[in-house]
C-alpha cells in the first residue's frame, strides 16, 4: 500500500523537524485534505521559524476564518500585509488589505 502525501511529509518532518520547506509542504497537504486544525498548527510552527514572504499568512488567516477565529484571522492578515510589503509583494498586501476592509 502506498503512503499518503501527508504521511510522507510527516515522516520527512520527523527526520528534519526544523525544515521549514517540509513544514510548508505539509501545511499545503493538510489544506488539500481539509484538516484546518493540523494546518493551523503546522503553519503557526512554520511562521515561527521561517521568513515567509506573505503567502502562508493568507493560508493561515483563511484557516482561522473557517475555524471561526475571526480575531486571529484579522491579526494574521495584518501581519501578512506587513510581511508582503516588506518583501516587495504589493499585490498580495493589497489583497489582504481588501479582505480586511470588507471585513469591518
Amino acid at each position: 500500500m502506498s503512503q499518503s502525501r501527508i504521511e510522507i511529509f510527516e515522516q520527512m518532518l520527523a527526520g528534519d523537524p526544523a525544515n521549514t520547506m517540509i513544514m510548508f509542504g505539509l501545511a499545503k497537504e493538510y489544506e488539500k485534505a481539509g484538516d484546518d486544525a493540523k494546518m493551523i498548527d503546522t503553519l503557526e510552527r512554520y511562521l515561527a521559524a521561517a521568513d515567509d514572504e506573505g503567502n502562508a499568512y493568507g493560508m493561515l488567516a483563511r484557516a482561522y476564518e473557517r475555524a471561526q477565529q475571526g480575531e486571529k484571522a484579522r491579526e494574521t492578515y495584518q501581519r501578512g500585509m506587513e510581511v508582503a510589503t516588506a518583501h516587495g509583494h504589493p499585490g498580495m498586501a493589497e489583497e489582504y488589505r481588501q479582505i480586511l476592509g470588507s471585513d469591518s
